[in-house]
């Protein structure tokens, strides 16, 4: 993806990205997210909205993009079939939303692990 369609996706709207979020990752069959060094996963906390969400992204280049002003963050693909498998009871669990596809302005789509695992399956089932 060029860079030039890189940003044009980032400036959609929240709910465009969404979307194009599904899309990708039912085609694709991975979610992305940002790791540290020690394999951490990056967890951010929204004072506005009061909550922590697990920020995740459709492909490797947009999870870069994100981090590009840090050398301590680095993208990782999570297989869609271990993230919905692990990850979805886990975020539920530790009581962690997920901020799906942060764009250009900051905007983001915040759904809890159980809706976004339905609107993956939906998309899946809506695929084949």
């Amino acid at each position: 993806m060029s860079n030039n369609d890189l940003n044009d996706v980032l400036g959609w709207s929240a709910e465009e990205r969404f979307d194009f979020f599904l899309d990708q990752v039912v085609e694709e069959k991975e979610i992305w997210i940002l790791v540290n060094d020690e394999n951490q996963f990056l967890k951010l906390y929204s004072e506005e909205d009061g909550l922590e969400y697990l920020p995740v992204w459709p492909r490797a280049e947009f999870a870069a993009d994100y981090s590009s002003d840090t050398d301590e963050l680095q993208p990782k693909s999570v297989p869609l079939p271990q993230f919905l498998k692990k990850w979805v009871p886990g975020l539920t669990k530790d009581g962690l939303e997920v901020g799906v596809f942060p764009g250009a302005d900051d905007t983001l789509w915040v759904t809890g692990p159980a809706e976004l695992e339905s609107d993956l399956q939906e998309a899946l089932s809506a695929a084949f």
